[in-house]
């Protein structure tokens, strides 16, 4: 126990010694780190050099692959039939964004559609009979049914939001029905200046239940637009959906879009892991709280968290002009 104080105060000595060095940002430019891509450079980090199948991701929906270091990229995989939501991908979400839940070498995920649209939403052909046909001997049963098979859809998209890793999407073409389900529960949202998003379960005769009507009026933050939208069904094209917050940026199309995401998730990957974990747990938190209970989660939350090693390392590359993407933070 005296052996882990008397470290405790070192680390301590050292991280006040770094602090109390002058920093300035003429003369320590590695204080505004930034991950800068250029030209063929940009393309080759951005797209990864060699591209790779992610060991222990197998799927007939997904593809995920390992486009650079800490960086994992998963497409929807359907491109034949326009990347619908069929009930393999229902499961195979969950399992996939549970495992990266729990990959400590994973930091950051983009998320992306293979061929000409990020998703048609539903597979009605597929998902038919489970929905018109659902079982049961009466209606208590048949409701209980329901209400299972809902929830479990439902955890498709909250995987991602409980997935501790930054998750970017990355949208082109079409995001139709499940689609904004999905893209609502990432954290952060690109998309190509072709794409456009459709609120699309209205015209189906329902009311989307998986995400769409819980989060789009967190995101945007306008009322009046997400009913418009829920009510009537029509697209909102990328300008909008740019000028509106649902997007970030807006991209000529879907390579530059996608080095770009890959970029951002490079550049969240430089960072430290403990950092970029507990921002994004809080940030979560503090949305469903109150501004109060948010502050004392987060005080309770770093009480530990200030204590890990990364705090020295950043604040140490900073004082070098060293660029955190050369820096080595642990797993986790």
């Amino acid at each position: 126990m005296g052996g882990a104080m008397a470290a405790g105060m070192v680390a301590s000595r050292r991280l006040r010694d770094l602090l109390t060095r002058p920093l300035t940002a003429s003369n320590h430019p590695g204080l505004s780190i930034s991950l800068r891509l250029t030209g063929s450079s940009a393309k080759q980090e951005a797209s990864g050099v060699a591209l790779g199948e992610a060991p222990d991701h197998s799927y007939e929906s997904l593809r995920v692959t390992s486009v650079q270091k800490h960086v994992l990229h998963v497409q929807l995989n359907r491109p034949n039939k326009r990347n619908a939501m069929n009930r393999v991908f229902w499961r195979e979400m969950v399992e996939c964004f549970n495992k990266i839940s729990r990959d400590d070498d994973c930091r950051a995920v983009v998320i992306s559609g293979a061929g000409k649209v990020f998703t048609a939403g539903i597979d009605l052909m597929d998902m038919a009979s489970d929905i018109m046909q659902p079982r049961g001997d009466d209606v208590a049963r048949i409701s209980w049914y329901l209400r299972d098979l809902i929830t479990r859809y439902q955890e498709t998209f909250t995987v991602i939001e409980k997935c501790p890793k930054p998750v970017i999407a990355a949208v082109h073409g079409g995001c139709i029905g499940g689609g904004v389900d999905l893209v609502t529960a990432c954290d952060i949202r690109y998309c190509a200046q072709d794409a456009f998003f459709q609120v699309k379960e209205v015209d189906i005769g329902l009311a989307a239940d998986v995400g769409t009507l819980q989060r789009l009026p967190r995101v945007i933050g306008n009322q009046s637009l997400v009913n418009e939208l829920a009510f009537t069904a029509r697209k909102m094209m990328a300008d909008e959906a740019l000028s509106s917050g649902l997007v970030s940026r807006v991209f000529p199309d879907k390579e530059v879009m996608l080095d770009a995401a890959l970029a951002l998730a490079a550049e969240i990957s430089s960072k430290s892991p403990v950092a970029v974990q507990g921002i994004k747990v809080n940030l979560l938190y503090s949305r469903d709280h109150s501004v109060a209970e948010g502050l004392n989660y987060m005080a309770s939350w770093n009480m530990s968290m200030l204590q890990t090693q990364d705090l020295i390392k950043s604040v140490q590359a900073a004082t070098e002009k060293k660029e955190l993407k050369n820096v080595t933070f642990s797993k986790l």
